[in-house]
């Protein structure tokens, strides 16, 4: 992971303090199955795909009481930018898409289990 191992620890602390122990587990299993399933390397972009997805559940998952106000309009507008954001970096995973799983991926998916 050389070519971000830069800003890696910069990525682990923001994943450490913004995620719950069950969002922690969904990114985990969006990063699996994104380097295993669909080929995507490891880099930058993946940690802010599986970020930003992880980001849209906490999003679902969050309710509107009554259904109006100010609540429901920004939930309305954060998922759609979530959505744009999951799109931009998944467009660019898919350019650089390789035909078998990144080698680097255990490593990934390791580093982001383990505490600092």
């Amino acid at each position: 992971m050389p070519e971000f191992s830069s800003i890696l620890k910069e990525l682990k602390e923001k994943f450490i303090k913004e995620f719950t122990s069950s969002e922690k587990l969904f990114f985990l299993q969006k990063a699996r199955e994104a380097i295993n399933l669909k080929g995507y390397p490891v880099c930058e972009d993946l940690y802010y795909y599986c970020y930003f997805l992880t980001m849209r559940e906490r999003l679902r998952n969050t309710k509107s009481y009554g259904g109006e106000g100010y609540l429901r309009l920004l939930l309305v507008h954060g998922m759609r930018e979530t959505e744009d954001a999951i799109k931009l970096h998944e467009e660019r995973l898919k350019d650089n898409k390789k035909a078998i799983p990144d080698e680097r991926g255990y490593e990934f998916i390791e580093y982001f289990s383990k505490p600092l």
